[in-house]
């Protein structure tokens, strides 16, 4: 497979160019003896930023537009664009080439903190949407096709849609026919396909965001693929978003010194995509099912499958990601977690009640035998046992806040810091998470109710890491200052 961009790379690195320029390591020479540990020289060698050999991030015309154009080509879309700042400079790209300041957006509740940051770098407005709630798992899942109608139809003046696909947890919404309702309307889809970029690889998985109709999709090419980590790109479809509007955002957002070796992963990972993917997608999708069916006959332990799938908001599983219920051994997700990786396992993510593994082309079943293995051992050691309703009702996710102030207005405004005691009915200025999986609970701008200090005590006394909050012990909170 052709790899443009890795290959000027590595013929930099082999030219034996005298760097009387940037990094300051110059090309290792300088490195401390640890940080050769981390990479090969030829890999020092190579960790430049700027050469006429290697293009211009911002405006490419040789090997970096070379490989952006193999990448679009591979996710079927009209034009890829390398992103170095993670997915985080993705969204914040997206965003703010394809809307402006005091533009309305329709998102999704259960949006990542990345989003709430791009709301305000760009000054849009959100209205925010419920996503469905499954009770049985306390998770947030896809915002539905209906859910989207009614936004739409109560909100018209919405340039557009942003959702997320799928989610953190592997859940994809019926994206094709909210693409068709938007585009109906001559609105803009927006997507945050963070967990979503090997999608266009394997016919086994949801339709990719492309596939499935977006104009513009930020995807983690790290997460799932072989991209080095804060690597991702931006895909788009040509029509309502200009090229020169995408690029010219992408050169506000991102570094203006991009290490070559980063973009080049990038080349890479989509090279090993189109020649191996469907392969070894295959392989891994297979051991996932295996270890799903092995995890629903361990007493007290449940990883839910496609067979859950198929109510509103809920159109498909990625199979890969593998979330296991622990409430029946009597552990909260964040204990078990703790108690795996004390087995040398490490989870994605851990919530109330659930753990998260995920898997990528890269496992299979040596890796799942291992996850089984820790498991077993786990349930072992916790006698099995039923969690009651009000359990359930206890750590269920609040309703969405009422929003005072957009985002960017709140986040400028003058602020002070009050007991959390007495901080109903003012103005969030502050954005509070619990990461993983990064949503907020408290964004700029909401309105502080009863229902979300309820939930900010319950996340907090099982353990939950706060994220965010200026105070996070959450004795305090920072809202919008009176006066």
């Amino acid at each position: 497979m052709s790899t443009p961009l890795a290959d000027a790379v590595l013929r930099y690195a082999g030219l034996g160019v005298l760097p009387m320029h940037t990094p300051g390591h110059k090309g290792g020479r300088g490195a401390h003896p640890m940080l050769r540990r981390f990479f090969t020289e030829e890999g020092l060698r190579s960790d430049v930023s700027l050469s006429a050999e290697l293009d211009d991030l911002h405006a490419p015309t040789g090997c970096i537009r070379a490989a952006e154009e193999l990448a679009a080509e591979a996710y079927g879309a009209d034009a890829a664009y390398f992103m170095v700042n993670g997915t985080t400079g993705a969204i914040h790209t997206m965003l703010m080439a394809a809307l402006a300041p005091g533009e309305t957006i329709l998102v999704p509740r259960n949006v990542h903190r990345s989003i709430v940051g791009a709301m305000i770098l760009t000054g849009v407005r959100p209205i925010y949407m419920q996503p469905e709630v499954d009770t049985r798992l306390g998770i947030a899942m896809g915002v539905s096709l209906h859910t989207v109608e009614a936004a739409v139809r109560e909100h018209p003046e919405a340039r557009a849609v942003l959702l997320v696909y799928p989610t953190y947890y592997g859940v994809a919404t019926e994206l094709a026919a909210i693409a068709d309702l938007l585009h109906a309307q001559g609105k803009l889809l927006l997507v945050d396909a963070a967990h979503g970029a090997h999608f266009a690889f394997s016919d086994a998985l949801p339709p990719s965001a492309m596939a499935a109709g977006a104009d513009l999709a930020a995807e983690s090419t790290h997460k799932l693929l072989g991209s080095l980590t804060q690597t991702s790109m931006l895909l788009a479809r040509s029509g309502l978003v200009s090229t020169e509007r995408i690029r010219a955002a992408s050169g506000v957002i991102q570094s203006t010194s991009p290490s070559e070796v980063l973009l080049a992963s990038l080349d890479l990972a989509r090279a090993q995509m189109a020649e191996e993917g469907q392969e070894r997608l295959a392989a891994a999708i297979r051991a996932a099912e295996e270890l799903r069916r092995s995890i629903n006959e361990i007493e007290g332990l449940w990883a839910f499958g496609a067979e859950y799938m198929g109510a509103d908001g809920m159109a498909a599983l990625d199979p890969l990601k593998i979330t296991v219920q622990v409430t029946g051994l009597g552990l909260s997700g964040f204990a078990a977690e703790e108690e795996l990786r004390r087995r040398n396992v490490a989870c994605e993510l851990a919530d109330a009640r659930n753990v998260l593994f995920l898997l990528s082309y890269a496992d299979g079943q040596r890796e799942t035998a291992r996850i089984l293995a820790a498991l077993r051992l786990m349930a072992e050691e916790h006698a099995p046992m039923c969690t009651s309703r009000g359990a359930a009702s206890f750590l269920a996710l609040p309703p969405i806040p009422e929003t005072a102030l957009a985002p960017r207005d709140a986040y400028f405004a003058r602020s002070e810091h009050v007991d959390v005691g007495t901080a109903e009915g003012r103005t969030a200025a502050e954005t509070i998470v619990f990461y993983p999986p990064g949503i907020p609970v408290l964004a700029p701008g909401d309105v502080i109710d009863g229902a979300t200090l309820a939930y900010l005590r319950a996340m907090k006394a099982v353990g939950a890491r706060v994220v965010g909050a200026a105070d996070a012990s959450l004795g305090t909170l920072t809202v919008i200052a009176k006066g």
